[in-house]
């Protein structure tokens, strides 16, 4: 595994709360479901160590497996929907109908705004059946 430039720990306050606040997001689901951690690092494909590191929310478990986590939740995970509008690609033809939460996204998020819509759009999905 090649050697992180930066340490998780020279991660800025607010990214570190970040991480935090989703893990306990990911727990929440996670326990709502009667799931165990070694039920869900197994379908994901990881080990049991990692996924309870990624729920004690370590900045140094990669970025994706933090999504590979919530596409477990929702198999329809589009973290675009948390850029702004004019940083987002352009979708395809093909693509499926912006949620109510999309199409109230803000055009120029705030890095704390985009963390509290992010954490909203998170607590608004279901727990699908997985």
């Amino acid at each position: 595994m090649p050697r992180q430039n930066t340490r998780p720990t020279d991660f800025p306050p607010a990214v570190q709360q970040q991480i935090a606040r989703l893990a306990e997001c990911i727990v929440a689901a996670r326990k709502a479901l009667g799931e165990t951690q070694a039920q869900w690092a197994a379908r994901l494909g990881i080990s049991q160590p990692t996924m309870a590191r990624l729920e004690r929310g370590d900045a140094s478990v990669s970025a994706a497996t933090y999504i590979l986590c919530l596409s477990q939740l929702n198999p329809q995970l589009d973290l675009t929907v948390l850029l702004p509008r004019s940083a987002a690609p352009a979708a395809p033809a093909s693509a499926p109908a912006k949620t109510s939460a999309t199409a109230a996204a803000p055009a120029t998020p705030s890095a704390a705004t985009g963390v509290d819509d992010f954490v909203s759009l998170l607590s608004s999905w279901a727990p699908a059946s997985v």
